[in-house]
């Protein structure tokens, strides 16, 4: 038996999907991937708040962290983006925090506004929800490739 090495470490990462810890691989892939978590969860916590207090039954309302790790996880994918990386940081970062911040809210908003549209029945509130939060990362992240095609064709 031998001991794994760090190159069968990354081979064992990137056969389940995931990329090696480095800080860019951290700050620009980690974190949003936790955002994108935490954006699920925020999906089914507002669509169906009842099944999110059972798993959770410490806390009164996981709203707000599950929003914030959502907003913080998005800031951190505009940030990253090539589109953005001849802006200046303090720019950037304003930008980052402003999409995510519109993107998170405006998610919890749609999402509100669906469940006062469906049946009450929390099954079907939890699946509308998840369909249309997947949907909006679809659109997402399909907009910020396109974006970034555009800045990478110019050069």
């Amino acid at each position: 038996m031998t001991t794994p090495t760090k190159d069968d470490n990354c081979t064992i990462c990137e056969k389940i999907g995931l990329r090696p810890f480095t800080k860019e691989n951290i700050f620009y892939y980690y974190i949003p991937l936790n955002g994108l978590l935490s954006y699920g969860a925020l999906c089914v916590n507002v669509m169906n708040p009842a099944l999110v207090a059972k798993m959770l039954p410490g806390k009164k309302d996981a709203t707000n962290v599950l929003l914030w790790s959502s907003v913080a996880g998005g800031a951190f994918y505009v940030y990253g983006r090539p589109h953005l990386r001849h802006v200046p940081t303090f720019q950037r970062g304003l930008y980052a925090i402003m999409a995510a911040g519109l993107w998170g809210m405006g998610s919890v908003l749609g999402w509100a506004v669906l469940k006062s549209l469906i049946p009450k029945d929390n099954g079907l509130a939890t699946m509308a929800g998840l369909v249309v939060g997947v949907g909006i990362v679809k659109v997402t992240l399909d907009y910020f490739n396109e974006t970034d095609k555009l800045v990478a064709a110019k050069k």
